[in-house]
């Protein structure tokens, strides 16, 4: 693992904009085994409303399939953005990124609307020169 603190903040904040934009166009494209693996091999995705989090690269691909073709039998288009990117370098090399998350929804015909307002929590390690999401805690607003 590389350490982060060396990093000059603007090119950590240029490196990790990169990073959101390709694992959530990743995500919005049904590409669930290619997204899965920008989390570590053990990583942990916590949804509200769920029991636990999801654990590992299985069972967010899984999730992720499901998700999808619940959007494609619903004739939805759903797309993510993450702004507002809060940035911490942490000691042990690690990142902490506390963002808004934005999803919105456009069914088949009509026109784009905000579905979903979150804060999503993640810390990030850095594993083979490639950022990883090790852990991530997503809230809803208005819940």
């Amino acid at each position: 693992m590389t350490r982060t603190t060396t990093v000059p903040l603007e090119r950590l904040r240029a490196d990790l904009d990169q990073f959101y934009a390709r694992h959530l166009q990743l995500l919005d494209s049904g590409r669930a085994e290619e997204w899965a693996a920008t989390f570590t091999a053990d990583g942990t995705f916590q949804l509200p409303g769920r029991p636990g989090p999801s654990r590992g690269r299985a069972e967010l691909a899984e999730g992720a399939r499901r998700a999808g073709a619940a959007q494609r039998e619903a004739g939805e288009t759903h797309r993510h953005w993450h702004g507002m990117l809060d940035v911490e370098a942490r000691p042990d090399g690690s990142v902490g990124v506390r963002c808004y998350a934005l999803v919105y929804l456009t069914p088949r015909g009509g026109d784009p609307r905000l579905h979903r307002s979150c804060v999503c929590e993640d810390v990030l390690v850095r594993v083979d020169g490639s950022w990883l999401v090790r852990s991530r805690v997503v809230t809803r607003d208005g819940h």
